[in-house]
């Protein structure tokens, strides 16, 4: 295995998140509830999520981003400072910065409601970033519509390229398109699947061809595809914490994979080490809090 740190570029959304515990769903109406310690806003979103939980695990990242020039922008970028990623690459030029909801009760079941502001308007110039590129071990890109053409480069130039299309119930989706055609790496929930999970990570595999695929099935663990080794494993959750929150759990769970398999673990040693990386953090509150170290994951798994 590698001992240099992981050089990894990450591309992704970044908002300010407010989570808000409730009794349960469905919501019954009342017009006040006072749950105690229950509403709590962090910075988050994919991007910040999955830069944030590589730089935990020791890696270095290069984060592309977009945000408006405002209050909430000044508070991502101080929480970038903070956490020794560096903001050169982000541009302020959105209307507003985006931000979310996140209901969430005592089963860690969760309701999101995420307002992107214009940031599906904003476009990637790929050729700026080709340096950058070039410097780097793998290339996370989110499923969010300015990296639609920064995958499809990157994948042409032979960088290593991730994605994660969270909620997938069609193989022919219209908007995942482009990053499952262009996706070496390609993680999914099985929240939404039409038929068992074995089934379409095998259909996924004959229709995009990715070198690995991973669906996240939460408490049942994750599956795995490894087209070279030719193998399909099933790695169960991580049982050894508690649930508080799973908001996040899948950012966990594809950014620690793609730091172990990066650094030369085979994708099965890798996916072992990311549930309990996932496992861990949902002990938390918030998708972008409760990252535990390399040296806490090792300490598990020997």
């Amino acid at each position: 295995m590698k001992t240099m740190p992981n050089k990894i570029l990450v591309s992704g959304l970044l908002n300010i998140e407010t989570t808000v515990a409730v009794r349960g769903f469905p919501i019954n109406y009342y017009p006040i509830d006072y749950p105690f310690f229950g509403v709590n806003s962090n910075v988050a979103g994919v991007g910040f999520n999955v830069a944030k939980a590589l730089t935990a695990l020791g890696d270095s990242v290069e984060l592309v981003s977009f945000t408006g020039e405002d209050y909430e922008a000044g508070r991502i970028f101080n929480e970038l400072n903070a956490c020794g990623i560096s903001t050169d690459r982000i541009e302020k030029t959105l209307k507003n910065t985006p931000t979310s909801v996140i209901l969430f009760d005592p089963e860690g079941k969760r309701q999101v409601y995420c307002d992107l502001k214009d940031i599906q308007e904003q476009m990637l110039r790929p050729d700026s970033l080709k340096e950058t590129l070039a410097g780097v071990d793998a290339a996370a890109l989110c499923n969010i519509n300015f990296n639609r053409e920064f995958i499809k480069e990157a994948h042409r130039l032979g960088k290593l390229t991730a994605t994660d299309v969270h909620v997938l119930g069609n193989i022919e989706d219209d908007y995942n398109r482009d990053f499952m055609e262009n996706a070496d790496i390609l993680f999914l929930s099985d929240e939404a699947l039409p038929c068992a999970a074995e089934e379409f990570i095998q259909r996924l595999h004959e229709r995009y061809h990715s070198r690995i695929i991973v669906i996240g099935m939460g408490a049942q663990g994750a599956l795995l595809l490894d087209s070279d080794a030719n193998q399909i494993a099933a790695v169960p959750a991580y049982t050894g914490g508690k649930v508080v929150n799973t908001v996040g759990a899948g950012d966990s769970l594809y950014s620690s994979f793609l730091h172990y398999y990066v650094k030369g673990c085979s994708a099965e040693d890798s996916l072992r080490r990311a549930v309990i990386f996932a496992g861990i953090k949902i002990g938390f509150n918030g998708a972008s809090v409760g990252f535990c170290s390399e040296g806490d994951i090792e300490a598990i798994i020997h």
